[in-house]
């Protein structure tokens, strides 16, 4: 599984998000927006924090822990 928080250097919530991720032991990757325009494109990324999961957006801002345990123990 592929999994890449895309954020902006200034996201308020993206230390939250990672942190969250660590705690349920899902390993991701940050890409900043302001270093992978290409990833903002290709994805139509507009707000911060998004996560994508095998090159799909599944969470467009900040998912509750809730949502993210959902979603990750489906899998």
């Amino acid at each position: 599984m592929n999994v890449k928080i895309v954020a902006t250097k200034s996201c308020s919530h993206c230390s939250g998000l990672q942190h969250e991720l660590k705690d349920i032991g899902i390993p991701f990757e940050v890409l900043f927006v302001e270093e992978h325009p290409d990833v903002v494109v290709a994805h139509s990324i507009r707000h911060s924090p998004n996560l994508i999961v095998n090159d799909e957006v599944v969470f467009r801002g900040h998912p509750t822990s809730i949502e993210l345990r959902q979603f990750f123990s489906k899998g």
